[in-house]
């Protein structure tokens, strides 16, 4: 990767499998950090076990009984899960939140991907440095938002797009993804991308289908289909299978009066997986979500041209009360009704304005954009057993709709969203185990974005790590005081350095640009219940390279042999230790710890990619020590159960 600069909690008891021990640096390697003696959750849904985690060089340099092993800092883990950094993968963070991040890192949170819903800038080579520009508490990477391309070529207007405007269109997504973008993120619910008919969607963002990656979409609900949330995600998952993409139904909802239909969903999504379209999900944990006032309640042919226009139309005699006609027709089939809209910019809720000016729910809502356009709203949605059975899909991701920031946002998720899921859903409810929890919050959304070298506790893994405690993690964030910080995120490492300790930021500014290449495919998670292997060699003027890796059914990580010669010093380097094999159709990875003969280390991914027997001749991407990939030709082949 490029960069810039199973465990049960049931009330306090925790069970644990037993300890493991895992091939290791030399006992007498001094490391930068040293995690001793905490309850190791991988990321893999295994079993967590008791061991030690030893960091050098921002990644994972051993893992197991490391002994009388010595570093310049050494965390005492006793009674902590050890855990990958939380990948949040919908993000809407704020430039001026990631210097410091806070806000995330108390939710262990070490990975944002903004771009979420389609938004952000037409250009990510761009953006990304204005993120990074004041330093970086934790990593960013960036979809290609599908709304702002669709904005820049079509205005804000209803029309249809010409052939130069796709075309147009294409290229800017085509140049993201070389640019490094971690998929095509849409909106299709907010305007003007609202205007866009299925076919050109499909048309447009097919650009991406070389590139293997992700369609994240915030369902598109229509007049036309009874504002049918589940019509909106079967549309998600059209326009991706068409497209040739992975769909991602991206902060799932039964909304409105399509409530307690979870079960229809997932028949629907497990159907799509079935017939060769995988399908994932993402979720965060409340029943209510928030966007501007108008973005739900205007409907799109009053918004055509833009905020001037839809203002000009509300003051229109003829059309006012087809607007408050269709205000209110979807508060109550998205919302239920006026009594779940409330208005953390005003501090008021929608029904109090009706109350003061005595007017009905959807003249108060005209009221309230007149005044201000760009009011937000919370808007209750949901229904708490449907998002117990989103959870326990086992491809959905936790995602917090929300990201670093510095202002009260006004909703909870932005301070509470991963400790709720592991105090509520994990330790209090038990709706899910904590393994799996994890699983969820790293090493599932990095396979979804395509992610190799990050989500997982592993040897040659990137030092991203979070340490809670079981017992005391909690979200405090409500709706009336939503910058609550949660409490039992203790520590967090971010590429190897300390940016939480003792459950206070340390200032440290590690984190990274992030940037997906063309080897990184989108991908299901490897079953941990199937065995998979591959084998590899490659050779180009600078390296030598040959890989066998395999790792069994229930296996924690790989067994194998590396050799790496680099031509031009001649040093030859082995494995001293593998991480984990991650396999799709004609495509494999693994991470690792190389040594040479005088003792020094450095850690590897080795990827080999297009080994499917296609026209394109296989090749082999080197991630060696934190020098940028290297790709060489290569033969080799794929083997998974």
């Amino acid at each position: 990767m490029n960069t810039i600069p199973t465990i049960r909690i049931a009330g306090a008891a925790l069970l644990l499998a037993s300890a493991l021990t895992a091939p290791a640096f030399a006992r007498d390697a001094a490391y930068d950090i040293l995690i001793k003696g905490g309850t190791i959750v991988d990321g893999s849904g295994l079993a967590a076990y008791r061991g030690d985690v030893a960091i050098a060089g921002g990644h994972i340099a051993a893992v197991g009984d490391l002994g009388s092993a010595k570093a310049a800092k050494t965390i005492d883990a006793a009674g902590l899960v050890v855990s990958p950094g939380f990948i949040n993968i919908h993000s809407h963070a704020e430039p001026e939140g990631m210097a410091t991040a806070v806000n995330m890192l108390t939710q262990g949170v070490t990975t944002e991907i903004i771009n979420a819903d389609g938004g952000g800038g037409t250009d990510i080579a761009v953006q990304l440095p204005e993120m990074a520009a004041n330093g970086l508490a934790e990593n960013v990477g960036a979809y290609t938002g599908f709304n702002a391309v669709w904005r820049a070529a079509m205005g804000d207007r209803d029309v249809r797009p010409t052939a130069a405007q796709i075309a147009d269109m294409q290229a800017a997504i085509e140049k993201n993804l070389k640019a490094g973008a971690w998929g095509v993120a849409s909106g299709l619910d907010y305007r003007p991308s609202y205007y866009a008919k299925a076919e050109e969607v499909i048309e447009i963002v097919s650009v991406a289908k070389p590139w293997r990656t992700n369609f994240p979409n915030h369902d598109r609900l229509r007049p036309e289909d009874n504002l049918s949330s589940f019509k909106g995600m079967e549309e998600t998952v059209a326009i991706a299978e068409k497209a040739g993409l992975v769909p991602v139904i991206t902060h799932i909802k039964s909304a409105g009066k399509e409530r307690g239909g979870a079960a229809k969903v997932l028949e629907m999504v497990s159907a799509a997986t079935a017939r060769g379209t995988w399908t994932a999900i993402d979720i965060y944990p409340y029943l209510a979500g928030q966007t501007a006032l108008q973005a739900f309640l205007v409907p799109g042919w009053a918004a055509d041209g833009g905020r001037d226009a839809m203002l000009a139309r509300f003051k229109d005699p003829k059309l006012r009360p087809q607007l408050v006609e269709a205000a209110e027709y979807a508060m109550e089939t998205r919302l239920g009704g006026a009594e779940g809209i409330a208005l953390p910019d005003l501090g008021k809720r929608l029904t109090d304005i009706m109350a003061e000016d005595n007017v009905r729910a959807g003249e108060a809502v005209l009221r309230t954009l007149e005044k201000d356009p760009f009011t937000r709203a919370n808007m209750t949605f949901g229904d708490e057993k449907d998002v117990v059975a989103f959870l326990k899909y086992p491809d959905t991701a936790v995602a917090c709709d929300c990201g670093a920031a510095v202002k009260n946002r006004g909703h909870p998720r932005y301070f509470g969203s991963f400790p709720k899921i592991l105090g509520h859903y994990v330790r209090d409810t038990g709706t899910i185990t904590m393994e799996d929890a994890v699983r969820k919050m790293s090493a599932l959304p990095a396979a979804i974005i395509g992610m190799v070298d990050r989500g997982h506790i592993a040897p040659g893994m990137r030092a991203d790590v979070t340490l809670f405690d079981p017992k005391t993690v909690r979200d405090h964030a409500t709706f009336d005081a939503p910058t609550l910080p949660s409490d039992g995120i203790r520590h967090v490492i971010v590429n190897g350095v300390p940016a939480l300790a003792d459950g206070a930021a340390t200032g440290a500014k590690s984190g990274a640009v992030l940037l997906r290449d063309a080897h990184m495919p989108s991908r299901p998670m490897n079953s941990t219940a199937k065995a998979r292997s591959f084998t590899a060699s490659g050779q180009s003027a600078d390296y030598t390279v040959s890989v066998a890796a395999s790792q069994g059914a229930g296996e924690r990580f790989a067994k194998g042999t590396v050799n790496l010669t680099d031509a031009k010093s001649g040093t030859v380097w082995t494995a001293d230790s593998l991480g984990i094999v991650q396999t799709t159709k004609g495509w494999a990875s693994v991470t690792a710890v190389l040594k040479d003969k005088a003792g020094n280390r450095k850690p590897a991914t080795l990827t080999l990619d297009r080994a499917d027997g296609g026209a394109e001749t296989p090749v082999i991407s080197l991630a060696f020590g934190n020098a940028p990939a290297a790709v060489l030709p290569a033969k080799g082949t794929v083997k998974a159960e």
